[in-house]
């Protein structure tokens, strides 16, 4: 009488031939890298306003603001401080700007890349690609 453990081991030791295929990439469709690249740019976007808001709330939790404004207070009598430009809000202004300009930068250099590798594949014959089955 055989256990499902025996049927298991027979099939792991029957080993099965292994296909391989090698295909040459000619094309990258233009609007899946645009889509691509916009996904990825998003995920950067959100890590950028995060790492923002967790360096600032460091830097809050240091107090390295308060002692920059000693700092320059000793140079300028006061009248400038680091503390009115830099504060949350100001800080999460700049880091959804910097977030939407990378957004769009990383979405065309997707759209670029793709349209110079569709017409690098006219010089060269496109990337040769292996694949094998399992």
């Amino acid at each position: 009488m055989s256990t499902v453990a025996d049927k298991l081991a027979k099939k792991s030791t029957h080993k099965t031939s292994a296909k391989q295929v090698r295909l040459r990439l000619v094309y990258v469709d233009f609007w899946s890298a645009v889509k691509l690249s916009f996904l990825a740019a998003i995920a950067v976007a959100i890590v950028t306003v995060v790492s923002f808001i967790l360096v600032y709330l460091v830097l809050q939790a240091t107090q390295i603001i308060e002692q920059a404004d000693e700092f320059l207070g000793g140079f300028s009598d006061g009248s400038f401080l680091l503390s009115n430009f830099v504060s949350f809000p100001s800080v999460l202004a700049f880091a959804a700007i910097v977030a939407i300009l990378n957004l769009v930068v990383v979405t065309v250099l997707g759209a670029v890349m793709a349209g110079i590798y569709n017409l690098a594949v006219k010089v060269t014959g496109g990337l040769l690609v292996g694949f094998t089955s399992n």
